[in-house]
């Protein structure tokens, strides 16, 4: 995995608060009236309380604000030009713009996979994802599949009784390994990609759908 946007990764980071406590948090319908006041004190005091279902509902928001770009992105790239690659300056064996989109998708479904406490998807290769996926419109079904795949996974956020794996693309340590951390992770990824998406769309002539008027 390639190195990821830091100021992205800023900004989820600070909407998770923290990965572990959040992960094994229960939401509460009803709060008694003294734990009410406990949590007002202790915000009082500047500490944040955590809740598993407020981080749930951040990363909702999140996902849906990365799919939308990356998707209108995806499909803004005219399907003869899925093989494009830059040839200035130093762009040796980088992915076609194709094959940026379904690595892409690949990372996401390999990491809900590990948030849910699944195997890998074993068409997702190498995080390449399956070979037989090559045109324009079957990668971007892959590619909403995998925000499907990854929205399950944030929805589980705060499940305790529901396995999280280890995934070997992440740099994170299974003593660390969390369900919320793996969904901060495929997000923070999949924005890094994009910011390369743009980029290959500017060089066609072609203003990503999110930065038009």
């Amino acid at each position: 995995m390639k190195p990821m946007t830091l100021t992205f990764a800023s900004l989820l980071c600070l909407s998770c608060s923290s990965i572990t406590v959040a992960q094994t948090n229960h939401a509460h319908t009803e709060i008694p009236a003294a734990q009410t006041a406990t949590a007002e004190q202790t915000a009082d005091r500047g500490i944040a309380t955590l809740d598993a279902q407020r981080e749930k509902r951040a990363m909702q928001i999140f996902l849906k604000s990365v799919q939308t770009q990356i998707v209108s992105a995806a499909e803004a790239m005219p399907a003869t030009k899925y093989g494009f690659v830059p040839t200035d300056g130093e762009f040796k064996d980088v992915r076609t713009f194709g094959a940026q989109v379904r690595h892409l998708a690949a990372t996401n479904h390999i990491l809900a996979a590990a948030a849910l406490g699944e195997d890998p998807p074993s068409d997702a290769g190498d995080e390449q994802g399956p070979e037989t996926v090559r045109t324009k419109a079957e990668i971007l079904e892959y590619l909403n599949s995998s925000f499907v795949h990854l929205g399950k996974a944030i929805d589980a956020i705060g499940e305790k009784n529901m396995a999280v794996k280890h995934s070997p693309i992440s740099p994170l340590p299974a003593p660390a390994t969390t369900r919320l951390a793996l969904t901060v992770e495929s997000l923070i990824h999949a924005f890094d990609h994009y910011g390369q998406m743009v980029e290959y769309l500017r060089m066609n002539g072609i203003v990503p759908p999110a930065s038009r008027p």
